[in-house]
């Protein structure tokens, strides 16, 4: 799909020579940037989401779990030299 963007013209020359030292079209360096850009704001997303479900839950009704995962890890790992 085509669409058009204004940048700054600093930013477009910047643009073109990533593109062109990464030996792609500009459109598509445009298309990776972007791609990366919204994999990462979208992983965000999920982590603010997964946040807000863990902060509704009382963690005290699992502190003896992670009292007894932390005690299991310090038995395995009390001969290892760091």
């Amino acid at each position: 799909m085509k669409t058009a963007i204004s940048l700054p013209d600093v930013l477009y020359k910047r643009a073109e020579e990533t593109a062109s030292y990464m030996g792609v079209p500009r459109s598509k360096l445009f298309a990776m940037a972007l791609e990366e850009f919204v994999v990462r704001h979208n992983g965000k997303m999920i982590t603010e989401k997964i946040n807000e479900v863990y902060d509704k839950i009382d963690q005290k009704e699992f502190e003896p779990y992670l009292n007894a995962t932390l005690e299991a890890q310090r038995d395995l790992t009390k001969n290892d030299t760091w």
